[in-house]
């Protein structure tokens, strides 16, 4: 049995898209996933499944998004141990100084462009900290989100998939939420 973490790309935002968590949860639990929690109301899932195959599972859970609610959001899965990861490779871990809440993990369904790095370098034109591993972009935004630059748009063209962004407090708590669910199975 694995904890998931399911991270939807635009719900409950600016008025669109609109989920209730009691209704999400619903229907995780109608597609046999185990114990869903949901966490805020953009659209962030924690589960348990036998299912290995994040691509698969990807697409069922976007194809019933659909399906109920009438609309696909994109559908980002971390297992518990992806997470664990992406918190320990966190670029910014010895800057005690640095607010979590302006500290954004953009999750990646696929890997980046082999371009990326230097697109993204090259878009930024403010204070923001950039860090690329893997499939999780790491983004410091000193003046927070909402002043800068790098709109979601351009960090999709730059990258060449479209991410979605949690900051660094959602990270942890989807983290611990993860692992709750294993320890209670």
């Amino acid at each position: 049995m694995t904890a998931y973490i399911c991270m939807l790309r635009g719900v409950n935002v600016g008025g669109h898209n609109k989920i209730k968590m009691d209704a999400l949860r619903a229907l995780f639990a109608s597609l046999r996933l185990r114990d869903p929690q949901t966490y805020i109301q953009s659209g962030n899932v924690a589960f348990l499944s036998d299912e290995r195959d994040l691509v698969l599972l990807g697409k069922h859970i976007e194809t019933a998004i659909g399906k109920k609610f009438g609309f696909r959001p994109g559908v980002v899965l971390r297992t518990s141990n992806d997470l664990r990861r992406v918190i320990a490779k966190n670029p910014f871990a010895t800057r005690h100084e640095l607010d979590p809440a302006k500290l954004l993990v953009v999750f990646l369904p696929a890997d980046p462009s082999k371009d990326a790095p230097q697109v993204i370098l090259a878009k930024n034109r403010g204070p923001e900290e950039i860090h690329l591993h893997g499939r999780e972009l790491y983004i410091y935004f000193p003046e927070g989100i909402a002043r800068s630059k790098l709109t979601p748009a351009a960090l999709d063209k730059a990258l060449g998939t479209p991410g979605t962004g949690r900051n660094w407090n959602s990270v942890t708590k989807l983290l611990q939420m993860a692992e709750g669910l294993r320890s209670n199975w």
